[in-house]
């Protein structure tokens, strides 16, 4: 084995200790999956992030969660199939392609389909190895040998299946339809890529003529220049004022149009003026209307937002621009009369930022009823999916039971092309998935599909299916858990679901992991225009990925959002220095000691018991907790343990053996060291990689990596309560002579009396166990421990629960303030013995709470006495 004192540097360096370990992993293949043997399979997909630029601290979150996931279930033994891949991301892909053109004062139609796609597919190669870089930095044990993208042609295949499968069966229409449009991108958007915030804007009241006579109809609209394409204004069949104008017409001002006052349940009576406007192209309520009622659709603006045409005048003007125009013509012909302020809820679209439009437009959609009612009734079964946290399953399955058909299609070329064909004469219909025999009498559809569409099969397109005989499909799937925000149930969780149970007739994953939002320091959602966003890599630069991994395993609970703070980020790379520095110390003092030598048979000290008992517990909590995704709780116990236990405690007190001269002992406690440092790397290694193999890699050791290192498990042969008793004991005197000698400004290097009374005779044998430990860590001129000591004169004393300090410091003291101190001890203690003297003098606490909690609460009641007794008696001594 290497010289341990010379082969970890003095100081921890993150940028060394990280950028070499991640080449030796995936030279290993460590990460692979083996796809066959006995070992169970354990799944995960990555949630795929769209190849147009960096990764946010959001993905490193979502990211580690699932790297933790992976590498624990890893060392336990499965064969662990973490699967990469990103996703083409139809809009924001052509977006950002479409605006490098736009540098070169070029656009995609003096490009062409072909070579516009050519250009997209570089911008692809470029950004994903981006990406890779990325994982990397971030220590992510994926296997790339699987690695997917959602335009490969395998992925292709598995779309244009679903795609013919659902519209054989009548799940997948085409349709003239009020969809969400986005005149910036020019596409069409599903219900779910829709912001809706609070705008403020006006109604605009409006007097439309009658036609036949005097007189006219009030109606009111938050969009003015949608009036130009009006074709009825309707009221509702029970409103007294308008029974005698239904069936009649009136006149559309500006437009001069005749259109039809009709009547319908839809309108409320009591808002407004009990009359409607309806403008069947723009708006979903009124298309339905027209649907009804037969009327004329009369689309009023282009794809851009400019208005068309059927705009008369106002053609070509944007349509904020024909706002404004119109309502001043409105008022200079006294057809608007007056202007309201309103605020009111504006959709958005979630990839552009521009105001949605409601605009009439043919397009794919799949009838969403049946698919949701099969994810709805999973739901009610034992192999449900399983929401964590739980509450999550109440939020998916309000959508599903309000769920609206899906548009599907997209005005964009990057994406999955619509595998359905038109006759060029006949106008017939072809979906297949390929091109009909007579090509040149058919064209395929110019649009592509909504990105979600392929992303929704990503959990078993990207095992081989529709290739149901796929050893990967076979093995792997359904996979076992995903991990995601809550902003994206609606999006790709829910549609996940529903087509993991149509094509697979399962459930595609067991559990899904909820989290949050990543924040600024503050709650605030980080964004651009806020100029508050984080880069993990800048994170990484400054600290190391392990003090960032740790920072978000570890800083919130499942389904909450995560603040993100650079001084707790800072808190970890301190925390990974503690370890650096302590593993140091040990491998120093190993004297060569090979994994062969390790021998715990020897005889122990009530340290080296204490330490072994304390790391069985901590393992046995941390894979509990592991299980059940309670990542922040297993940071914490790894934190309390290696940073208490190990480092302040352990270490301290094996410096006695290792500076002795007692061969034995020695040999005992270098054995005791590499065992516990070795178990405590397996079971940080998750969260923390890099450091852990590193450290790892000089302790004995067998095996290759950390990585592939089998996880630790509890060894009930070395718990030990009895050690737990004394150490604990031990450690209350250490800790109230440092306390003590801290607030008498009293320094650790100067000698003083000890004197520990006790009338407990086990805790008397306790302590005398422990002598070495306290007259190393108290640094007593004189110690004695008895039972029938009297208290000695001007001392300082502390009660701990079973034995008495005293610690005469004659000359360093004020007596005054000492018995201000005790006093103020005895003043806690008494609301302490009232308080829990009130609790189990309640009949329906002492009935209702389990016997372990009133026995608890009865101990604590005769420690508070027994402290309280001896303060008192304490007090009455100094004042004596």
């Amino acid at each position: 084995m290497a010289n341990q004192e010379t082969a970890m540097p003095t100081k921890y360096d993150p940028k060394d200790t990280e950028a070499k370990w991640y080449p030796f992993w995936t030279d290993g293949e460590f990460f692979n999956a083996e796809g066959k043997g006995d070992k169970e399979p354990y799944t995960i997909v990555i949630p795929p992030p769209n190849v147009t630029g960096r990764l946010h601290l959001g993905h490193a979150w979502d990211t580690t969660l699932q790297d933790i996931i992976s590498r624990a279930k890893r060392m336990q033994g499965y064969d662990m199939l973490w699967l990469p891949g990103m996703d083409h991301a139809g809009i924001a892909t052509q977006a950002k392609v479409e605006g490098k053109l736009k540098e070169e004062g070029k656009s995609r139609y003096d490009l062409g389909r072909e070579k516009f796609l050519e250009k997209s597919w570089e911008w692809k190669e470029e950004y994903a190895d981006f990406i890779r870089q990325q994982w990397a930095k971030l220590g992510l044990s994926l296997d790339y040998s699987r690695e997917r993208f959602t335009l490969d042609e395998g992925l292709s295949k598995a779309v244009r299946e679903v795609f013919v499968t659902l519209y054989n069966k009548g799940l997948i229409y085409r349709g003239e339809y009020i969809i969400n449009w986005d005149p910036a991108t020019q596409t069409a958007l599903s219900d779910i890529e829709v912001e809706y915030k609070d705008v403020q804007g006006h109604f605009y009241h409006m007097k439309y003529p009658l036609k036949d006579g005097p007189g006219h109809i009030e109606v009111a609209t938050t969009r003015p220049e949608t009036m130009l394409g009006d074709t009825a204004v309707a009221v509702h069949p029970d409103d007294e004022r308008y029974q005698h104008l239904i069936g009649k017409k009136a006149v559309l001002p500006i437009v001069g149009r005749e259109i039809d006052i009709i009547a319908d349940d839809y309108v409320d009576m009591e808002f407004g003026s009990g009359a409607v406007k309806i403008t069947p192209a723009h708006d979903p309520n009124d298309f339905e209307m027209g649907n009804r009622h037969e009327l004329e659709r009369v689309l009023v603006m282009d794809e851009g937002g400019k208005m068309n045409e059927n705009a008369g005048k106002y053609q070509g003007m944007d349509r904020f621009e024909c706002r404004k125009r119109l309502v001043k013509d409105l008022q200079d012909e006294g057809i608007l009369f007056h202007i309201e302020e309103h605020m009111h809820s504006v959709g958005h679209s979630e990839r552009s930022g521009a105001v949605v439009e409601p605009y009439l437009s043919t397009q794919w959609f799949v009838k969403m009823k049946p698919l949701a009612e099969q994810a709805i009734a999973l739901q009610k079964q034992e192999g449900k999916v399983n929401f964590v946290p739980d509450r999550f399953e109440k939020t998916y399955l309000h959508w599903l039971e309000n769920i609206r058909d899906w548009c599907i299609s997209r005005q964009l070329w990057w994406g999955h092309r619509v595998p359905a064909w038109y006759h060029k004469e006949t106008g017939e219909i072809y979906v297949g998935h390929d091109a009909p025999k007579d090509a040149e009498n058919w064209e395929q559809d110019e649009d592509v599909l909504d990105t979600w569409f392929s992303s929704a099969l990503w959990p078993f397109s990207t095992m081989g299916w529709p290739d149901t005989n796929s050893s990967d499909f076979q093995r792997f799937y359904p996979t076992n858990v995903l991990v995601t925000g809550y902003d994206i149930i609606f999006f790709w969780v829910s549609r996940m679901i529903f087509q993991g149970l149509e094509f697979t007739g399962k459930r595609p994953f067991n559990d899904v992991l909820i989290h949050g939002l990543v924040r600024d320091a503050e709650g605030r959602k980080m964004s651009k225009s806020l100029g508050n966003g984080v880069d993990p890599m800048d994170v990484i630069e400054k600290y190391g990925a392990d003090a960032l991994r740790f920072f978000l395993a570890t800083g919130t609970t499942p389904g909450n959002d995560l603040r993100f703070h650079w001084e707790k980020v800072e808190a970890n790379w301190n925390f990974a220095n503690k370890i650096w520095n302590a593993s140091r110390f040990a491998l120093m003092n190993m004297d060569g000691l090979t994994y062969e030598e390790i021998n715990l048979d020897g005889e122990k000290t009530i340290a080296d018991r204490w330490i072994l008992t304390r790391l069985q517990e901590t393992i046995s909590d941390v894979t509990r907790l592991m299980d059940s995704y309670e990542f922040g709780e297993v940071g914490r116990l790894l934190y309390n343990f290696i940073w208490d236990d190990v480092c302040d405690w352990y270490i301290e007190m094996a410096k006695l053996p290792l500076y002795g001269e007692d061969e034995n002992a020695k040999q005992t406690t270098r054995s005791v060291l590499a065992y516990v440092l070795d178990h405590t790397m397996r079971l940080l290694h998750p969260i923390m990689p890099f450091i852990t193999e590193e450290i790892w890699q000089h302790l004995p050791h067998s095996g290759e990596s950390i990585t592939t290192a089998a996880w630790p498990k509890a060894n009930e042969s070395f718990i030990d309560d009895n050690a737990v008793k004394d150490m604990e004991l031990l450690k209350s005197v250490i800790r109230s002579v440092r306390n003590t000698r801290a607030e008498m400004n009293v320094a650790p290097s100067k000698p003083i009396d000890l004197q520990i009374n006790t009338a407990d005779q086990h805790v008397l044998a306790q302590l005398e166990r422990g002598r070495d430990y306290l007259e190393r860590f108290c640094n007593p001129e004189n110690l004695t421990v008895k039972t029938d000591l009297d208290a000695p004169e001007k001392s300082v004393s502390q009660v701990l629960t079973g034995a008495t300090l005293y610690m005469p410091l004659a000359g360093l003291i004020d007596l005054d303030e000492e018995i201000a101190r005790l006093q103020k001890e005895q003043e806690k203690l008494d609301k302490e013995v009232e308080r829990v003297q009130k609790k189990l003098a309640n009949e329906g606490f002492v009935k209702k709470a389990p016997a372990h909690v009133v026995d608890e609460e009865k101990q604590k009641e005769k420690d508070y006495l027994e402290k309280r007794e001896k303060v008192a008696a304490r007090i009455q001594e100094l004042k004596a």
